[in-house]
């Protein structure tokens, strides 16, 4: 499932996870699953007919991302994988950065993390200018929404309905395997 989160020239994307690595790091090893949230830059096209059509808006380039993920094996709530990218390299993203704020109240942090767009946006490299001048003002309004958006995806995924296996692919069978509800 996707939630979409958008303003003027960013957006926030919210989306459950399934995620296996194929070269995990020490104490990564296993699959993955929880929610995805991402800071993207949207891009607005030309409208493709009269005045009154629908606008093409594309989910462009990532800025951001926080992976509030849990070993599938582990223990529910245990946000034993919960981590974030502070920085891209065009789409791909920097080394997972593991803060302890973030698995002691991922939700909290997230709230805390997104009211700040300017300081994102500083962190990852990008001028202030990639966002609209009213866009800050605007994510801080609904971070609350945003991290509610987050809580019933991480529910659903506790409970199985979302963040499972791809279902043509077995868990003892899972070399590298990535399921989202917006890949």
């Amino acid at each position: 499932m996707l939630y979409v989160f958008g303003f003027e020239r960013v957006g926030v994307l919210v989306g459950d996870l399934y995620f296996v690595d194929p070269r995990p790091t020490r104490g990564q090893e296993g699959a993955e699953h929880g929610v995805r949230v991402e800071l993207r830059v949207l891009e607005r096209g030309a409208l493709k007919g009269s005045i009154y059509s629908a606008q093409p808006i594309e989910v462009g380039r990532p800025i951001w991302r926080a992976d509030l993920l849990e070993s599938v094996a582990g223990h529910p709530g245990s946000f034993d994988r919960t981590h974030h990218h502070p920085v891209f390299r065009d789409w791909d993203p920097s080394s997972r950065v593991f803060v302890r704020e973030l698995s002691a109240d991922p939700l909290g942090w997230l709230g805390e993390t997104l009211a700040d767009l300017n300081g994102l946006l500083a962190a990852a490299g990008f001028p202030a200018d990639t966002a609209g001048p009213d866009d800050a003002g605007r994510l801080r309004g609904v971070a609350s929404e945003i991290v509610d958006a987050a809580r019933r995806l991480l529910d659903q995924v506790r409970a199985g309905e979302l963040g499972t296996p791809p279902r043509d692919q077995t868990p003892a069978a899972e070399p590298v395997s990535i399921r989202a509800g917006w890949l």
